[in-house]
């Protein structure tokens, strides 16, 4: 499944299209995320999921919510504090919520959500690690798996890891950061990512989204 993130602050209505699996709406820094659910959905019928980046992101209109955690962070505002936040609003909107645990991994620049956060992405060269945490999230209950190399990264998660990952866990995979071409999308499910996500290469290059979609039509 192909996934488009679309970061709020910087959203083009009309770049929208059909052909993606679901639209994630979130960003490190967006405040505000209802104007832009609802223009997906007056575009499109594609599925609107919050990735939140806090707790002021949150809308009752989207279709489901990615209750992240961000499993690497040393920061208990991102363990549970940020949680406490949002859990009144979530559990009184009935809106679906997937318990997820949120892995970033080193890209090869600081992104912004390391940044943020303070979290230490986890060394790629070290799968065995990255594979701990997934575990980890996967017995604590959450139903997916986010490997994640950081927005505008200059190195997506490598093969290796993903196929560790996905070998380790029988919870869904989801892929994300530093995919720029096709076959970098490719590569990642053959690897084993049941989700690709890709956000900000589709910012600055929207001519290039149906290069994409072609290329997971083929697979198809």
């Amino acid at each position: 499944m192909l996934v488009r993130l679309i970061d709020p602050d910087k959203f083009d209505a009309s770049t929208l299209c059909p052909g993606f699996d679901f639209y994630f709406v979130g960003g490190s820094t967006a405040t505000d995320c209802t104007a832009v659910v609802r223009a997906i959905h007056a575009a499109c019928s594609t599925p609107v999921i919050l990735f939140p980046g806090s707790p002021t992101q949150f809308t009752p209109e989207a279709d489901a919510l990615l209750f992240l955690t961000l499993m690497n962070s040393r920061d208990p505002r991102f363990l549970i504090d940020m949680h406490l936040l949002s859990a009144d609003a979530i559990a009184a909107s009935g809106i679906e919520s997937i318990p997820m645990g949120y892995i970033l991994i080193d890209g090869g620049r600081e992104s912004t959500t390391q940044r943020i956060t303070s979290a230490q992405p986890l060394c790629p060269e070290n799968p065995d690690e990255i594979v701990r945490y997934a575990r980890t999230a996967e017995l604590l209950g959450k139903q997916l798996i986010y490997l994640e190399a950081g927005s505008g990264a200059n190195n997506p998660v490598p093969q290796a890891v993903i196929s560790s990952v996905k070998q380790a866990v029988s919870i869904p995979v989801i892929v994300g950061g530093g995919i720029c071409s096709p076959e970098q999308m490719s590569d990642a499910f053959v690897a084993g990512a049941d989700l690709v996500v890709i956000g900000n290469h589709f910012e600055h290059h929207p001519e290039q989204i149906p290069l994409f979609l072609d290329r997971l039509a083929t697979k198809r």
